[in-house]
């Protein structure tokens, strides 16, 4: 069974691991058809480590793959069903797990591809409970990018900054997977788009996406225009996830009573930040992470009806990771990288 595995820092091999047992109860064995790669697997290849891992590590956090064979105690599932695969260890036993919360969850594992052995691998053995089908019109690459690129959006944008149709909203980054999708889902619900590129060929992208207003932002100091383009008044919503280097901008940008969500910090992990600006423009910050198993759902739902679509830069095998990988950490990408197993 091929798999690709993280030997040691920046070093990827492909290797042959045996196949999965037979699944246990309440377990099924999965055929892995695509692998969408995210920022966490160039954290994970360069040694941005944040927890304890033991090497050689299977990398790969976000996958679709086809049932194969059910286990005991399984019977919402069929083989040769498509589905998206949650990228999170969770228990199903907490409180947070049995009302949905699934990133939440109070004994979590660990992230697949991170702390545990990941989705680039031919086969694996999953609970039946973190594998959500994918309904009819939706292929493996949408299913892939349903946990992390979609779900994460979808629990950032309605979960926690609550946004509401008709509102103003800044993207960073709409040039990455997320961004991609953050613009589609805003721009579908009615918002006005502002987002932030690296280049005119990522602002043209990012327009036929849907973004109202795009800012190069190796030219102009983005806060700026934005306060020019909503009249000094701010956006309702930023979308945050550089960290450090858009930190303080981005809370300029808000306007008054504004929400601030962020998932990342991919430019730094530390910042600094204006008390006196946070209450007395009543600011609201939201920190999320990942995503509930709802919301994978809820963004396939919406690729079955044509409302949003992944945006693919590229599709690379098993001999192309590294390079991938590569061009990742050098933004060199609009939308996503895709690594097809199967």
């Amino acid at each position: 069974m091929r798999a690709l595995q993280l030997v040691e820092d920046r070093r990827l091999e492909q290797v042959d691991l045996p196949p999965p047992p037979q699944p246990g109860p309440g377990e099924v064995t999965v055929a892995i058809r695509v692998v969408a790669l995210n920022h966490i697997d160039v954290w994970g290849w360069r040694g941005m480590a944040f927890a304890k891992r033991k090497m050689p590590l299977v990398i790969g956090a976000e996958a679709s793959g086809v049932v194969e064979t059910l286990g005991a105690g399984v019977g919402h599932l069929a083989p040769g069903q498509l589905v998206s695969i949650y990228g999170a260890r969770t228990c199903g036993l907490c409180r947070p797990c049995r009302e949905g919360r699934d990133n939440l969850c109070e004994h979590v594992s660990g992230v697949h591809g991170f702390h545990l052995d990941g989705f680039a691998q031919e086969r694996i053995n999953l609970p039946a409970r973190l594998l959500v089908p994918a309904p009819p019109g939706v292929d493996d690459v949408g299913a892939a990018v349903a946990p992390v690129t979609f779900g994460t959006v979808e629990h950032m944008l309605f979960d926690n900054a609550r946004l509401e149709p008709g509102e103003t909203i800044l993207v960073h980054a709409g040039g990455s997977g997320i961004g991609s999708a953050a613009i589609q889902l805003a721009r579908k619900m009615g918002c006005t788009v502002i987002t932030t590129v690296g280049s005119d060929d990522k602002a043209e992208q990012a327009r036929a996406l849907g973004a109202d207003h795009v800012i190069n932002y190796r030219e102009d100091r983005f806060e700026g225009v934005v306060r020019k383009l909503t009249r000094k008044k701010g956006v309702d919503v930023v979308f945050e996830h550089v960290g450090a280097d858009t930190w303080a901008g981005s809370m300029l940008c808000l306007k008054r009573g504004g929400r601030l969500v962020t998932c990342g910090s991919t430019s730094g992990v530390s910042t600094s930040m204006n008390l006196m600006q946070l209450f007395q423009q009543q600011l609201k910050i939201f920190g999320s992470f990942g995503c509930r198993m709802e919301n994978m759902a809820d963004a396939m739902q919406k690729m079955a009806a044509g409302h949003v679509a992944p945006v693919i830069d590229t599709e690379v095998g098993f001999d192309g990771i590294a390079a991938a990988l590569a061009r990742m950490e050098g933004r060199d990408v609009f939308g996503k990288i895709i690594l097809r197993v199967a």
